[in-house]
């Protein structure tokens, strides 16, 4: 299986002062007319909270002209880093590459269509002193009624077998220490699994309300494959993982807990 992604420590010194507090991990494929609305809405939140921010925009492969407009928003925006895969990989893939990239002690994901307001990160920043991995739940959720059936299914099965006790995995909007990803595992549905891969690492996670809203621009590359078949497997397969790692969790080193040999 390979490694977690290769995220180095801030560095200290000098150069310290010019790394960025939060990063912010934002796949796309084929989300062209949607990048600058988003993109500018980012740029007004973190500016409102006054947090040095890089965003890591990673080009999955797109078609369209997701690339060109990324440039673009690039030369005006210099926070932007843009990463460009040469072939659509997956958003497990896109993020996991886009997390390589980051700089900040803090991360933040994204998805590339608008549904999950930026604005809402002002929410979980404001939060992050309650828990190491902050995932948002969608209120009022925004999307088709077999999307969300799918979802509720999905989250259902997940939740019961894997006791992360988190109710929209699914959900993009999240804001967690970089020593997280140390836990991440890379499945193919990375993005449903990552409130688990935290839990089982001992780390703190806290489920918060989030706003939603419709995609205004574009066309949904989920599937039922993508939102049932998929993430159902690797939920298989991650419940398997579970019973061969290690109990990091703070309880597991109490005096009175039961050691396995």
């Amino acid at each position: 299986m390979s490694p977690a992604p290769h995220i180095p420590p801030p560095s200290s010194g000098a150069a310290s002062t010019d790394l960025p507090t939060l990063s912010v991990v934002i796949p796309f494929y084929n989300e062209a007319p949607n990048i600058p609305p988003l993109l500018a809405e980012l740029r007004a939140t973190v500016e409102r909270l006054r947090l040095p921010t890089e965003v890591v925009a990673v080009d999955d492969g797109s078609v369209d002209a997701t690339l060109a407009t990324l440039e673009a928003e690039r030369l005006a925006w210099p926070a932007i880093r843009l990463v460009r895969l040469p072939r659509n990989r997956g958003q497990a893939v896109a993020l996991w590459r886009g997390l390589e990239q980051t700089r900040g002690p803090w991360i933040a994901t994204l998805d590339g269509d608008g549904q999950n307001p930026p604005s809402e990160l002002a929410k979980l920043w404001s939060l992050r002193d309650e828990a190491d991995l902050l995932v948002g739940a969608r209120q009022g959720r925004q999307d088709h009624l077999g999307r969300k059936i799918m979802s509720r299914i999905a989250n259902g099965v997940r939740r019961t077998l894997l006791r992360d006790g988190v109710s929209d995995s699914g959900c993009a909007l999240r804001l967690f220490r970089r020593e997280v990803c140390a836990s991440l595992l890379p499945l193919r549905t990375l993005y449903s699994f990552i409130p688990a891969c935290a839990v089982s690492g001992g780390w703190r996670v806290r489920e918060v309300p989030v706003a939603h809203r419709p995609r205004v621009a574009g066309i949904s590359n989920y599937t039922f494959k993508v939102m049932a078949i998929l993430p159902f497997l690797d939920t298989l397969a991650f419940c398997w993982v579970l019973r061969r790692m290690l109990n990091l969790t703070p309880a597991a080193d109490r005096p009175d807990s039961r050691v396995k040999k």
